[in-house]
């Protein structure tokens, strides 16, 4: 016997609101909230981290329901920056039965081990921060060593900085003998091994790589080193901890006087650009985001976003551009989720299981993995307004096989007055494209 539509319907509701005991598939009652994480380091790089947390907040505020449920974000998961509490509270967050993705980490040391845990759950984590190819790829089409299925990114990967940097020095700059340093991070230790693979390439030569370790204050012997190996230059990839010893200390050492500066973003933030001793270095980072940029989720121009972020969070408006990489990353987790939650095959049963009429959402994680990739390369299927790629404030994200999402664009700024302490303001002398 064939059954009416009406039937079929209501059959099709039914299993999608008691899941089918599936742990792939989240089913939340008309009541229930679209349940999201944040995962971030605010005892590590507070500065960062507070800045980002705002940009989520912000970002979910603009987003709104999906569906007709509440995005609720809960607490936000502390994974201060290195590999430890990366693990333990990507864990936690896996251990919550509803959650469907999340925001993290900032720190690509974190980010390396909540990855796989976060994979392992069936669960999507966007990045606002963590830049190391490990975590995707060399761009080159081979997959990195820490690279997992559920993670994706919109901060640049770091070989498009890097090389950015070591183009500026030796063609720019007329850099020929550089010195460069690691603090055993994931990050600053790739960086400086690329660096120097691609600065030698060009013809320059890395004299002296020195170790830093994580919250030394002392810099004597690493810059009686550094001056004792001849540099015209010095690759800086601390962060923000560190650097703020270690450019007042090389400024008054013997031996490097005069020698140019070039900082990693990891310490582009406004502390480090209030330091006097700052005035001179050079800091490659993410162009600041153009006020014309529009995020397609919310409508709401990069000036527009800025404006609300300062009316907000007035306090951390104007400390790291990266905020406004929090808010492209939050945007696009839950756009991928709102696509997720209603398949887009045109088929009214499919459409019946996604949302039914009492409010009833059933969403499959292994979906929403898939719809991050679908919903940034392809806005004509999510939001009608044509393809090629998903409007956001940072610039059009499109996420590649091994989750890169950033279109790649680097710029090199010129940090001349102390007094002017927003990354976004500092003077562009150049320019990288992939």
């Amino acid at each position: 016997m064939i059954l009416p539509i009406a039937a079929l319907a209501a059959f099709a509701i039914a299993t999608a609101a008691c899941g089918g005991g599936d742990p792939d598939v989240v089913v939340l009652g008309p009541d229930d909230p679209v349940e999201i994480r944040t995962l971030i380091s605010l005892t590590g790089e507070s500065t960062l981290g507070e800045s980002l947390r705002a940009g989520i907040e912000l970002a979910v505020d603009h987003f709104g329901r999906i569906h007709g449920h509440e995005v609720e974000l809960g607490p936000v998961v502390d994974s201060m920056c290195n590999p430890e509490d990366g693990r333990v509270g990507a864990e936690r967050i896996a251990a919550e039965a509803r959650v469907l993705g999340v925001i993290g980490t900032s720190c690509s040391a974190s980010s390396v081990v909540a990855a796989p845990v976060l994979t392992a759950a069936g669960l999507v984590m966007v990045s606002p921060a963590a830049s190391s190819p490990v975590l995707t790829s060399d761009l080159q089409g081979n997959p990195g060593p820490d690279h997992h299925p559920g993670f994706f990114r919109v901060a640049n990967n770091d070989l498009n900085q890097v090389r950015a940097v070591a183009r500026f020095a030796y063609d720019e700059l007329g850099l020929r003998r550089m010195v460069t340093m690691h603090d055993g991070d994931v990050y600053t230790t790739t960086a400086t091994r690329v660096f120097e693979a691609v600065f030698t390439g060009l013809g320059g030569e890395v004299a002296f790589v020195g170790v830093v370790e994580k919250g030394q204050t002392d810099m004597t012997g690493l810059l009686t080193e550094f001056a004792d190996a001849g540099p015209d230059g010095v690759f800086m990839t601390l962060f923000r901890a560190e650097a703020e010893h270690f450019i007042p200390q090389m400024r008054g050492a013997e031996g490097l006087e005069g020698v140019t500066v070039i900082s990693g973003s990891s310490a582009l933030v406004a502390d480090v650009l209030a330091l006097p001793e700052s005035e001179g270095v050079y800091f490659a980072g993410p162009p600041s985001h153009d006020g014309s940029n529009f995020n397609i989720a919310t409508g709401r121009t990069a000036g527009e976003a800025l404006g609300a972020y300062e009316a907000a969070y007035s306090e951390f408006a104007h400390v790291t551009p990266y905020w406004a990489h929090a808010y492209d990353a939050t945007t696009l987790l839950l756009s991928a989720i709102r696509r997720a939650a209603v398949p887009d095959d045109g088929n009214f049963l499919t459409r019946l299981v996604g949302i039914d009429d009492e409010g009833t959402l059933r969403i499959s994680r292994s979906e929403l993995r898939r719809a991050v990739w679908d919903v940034s390369n392809d806005t004509a299927l999510a939001y009608g307004t044509g393809s090629g790629g998903f409007p956001g404030l940072t610039g059009v994200l499109a996420c590649d096989e091994y989750g890169d999402c950033a279109p790649g664009i680097q710029v090199v700024t010129h940090h001349t007055d102390a007094a002017l302490t927003d990354p976004g303001e500092l003077p562009v002398v150049y320019r990288f494209e992939p």
